[in-house]
């Protein structure tokens, strides 16, 4: 079973990625992670993404293609994968294509996680973070029992500016763009099943596993 989950920033991808490839056995890679262990480990695809990121340029597609070859040819990958980040692109979703077909194996389903803007506006402009030990908090999901003070360390917690609202508004923009044409790419192949992921975790977890169930009758 190989599947790819799609979701604007804020979607909850990550967490619904983990609980997926927890309860179906499979392996999960996201593009995030896979991209910051090679720059650490200064692989010759880390070292080559990092030439463009020392530039203030976009690492290539064929790069991130080129790591996601590299990591799904793995024997422990052979029986499937849920990709989270990849594809982002349609010279990405090409990529992910040839990678699959030269391994002998297809693209099994994606899965949308669809949330309004305004609502993952009001999810990332919550989120506070402390200035000296990075503990992570929300000011509605999970505020700090002090306001402005973090719970571990005692110092001040302060918004990113990522996560400014006119920011975040700025980058769903962005996504829009590169991610539209990929959404209606695999609804014309008939592979894209859309959730809706404005529910808890719990609710938008079972509507995602029941999808994979389906997909696997």
């Amino acid at each position: 079973m190989n599947l790819v989950l799609l979701g604007p920033p804020g979607a909850g991808k990550g967490t619904q990625a983990e609980r997926l490839a927890e309860e179906f056995e499979l392996p999960h890679v996201a593009s995030g992670d896979l991209f910051r262990e090679n720059l650490k480990n200064k692989t010759e695809l880390g070292l080559l993404a990092n030439r463009y990121i020392a530039e203030g340029e976009l690492v290539p597609d064929d790069v991130t293609i080129a790591m996601i070859r590299d990591r799904i040819k793995r024997p422990e990958y052979e029986n499937g994968v849920i990709l989270d980040g990849f594809p982002r692109t349609l010279a990405q979703a090409e990529g992910l294509k040839e990678i699959l077909t030269g391994l002998g194996r297809t693209l099994d389903g994606v899965l949308y996680i669809a949330v309004p803007d305004e609502e993952l506006v009001h999810r990332l402009s919550g989120r506070r973070i402390c200035r000296r030990c990075q503990t992570p908090y929300h000011i509605q999901f999970k505020p700090p029992q002090k306001q402005g003070v973090c719970d571990t360390c005692g110092a001040n917690i302060y918004q990113r500016d990522d996560d400014k609202p006119e920011t975040v508004r700025a980058r769903l923009e962005v996504y829009h763009q590169q991610t539209s044409p990929l959404i209606d790419f695999y609804r014309q192949y008939g592979l894209l099943t859309e959730v809706d992921g404005s529910g808890d975790i719990e609710t938008v977890n079972s509507a995602l596993s029941e999808v994979v169930r389906s997909l696997m009758k």
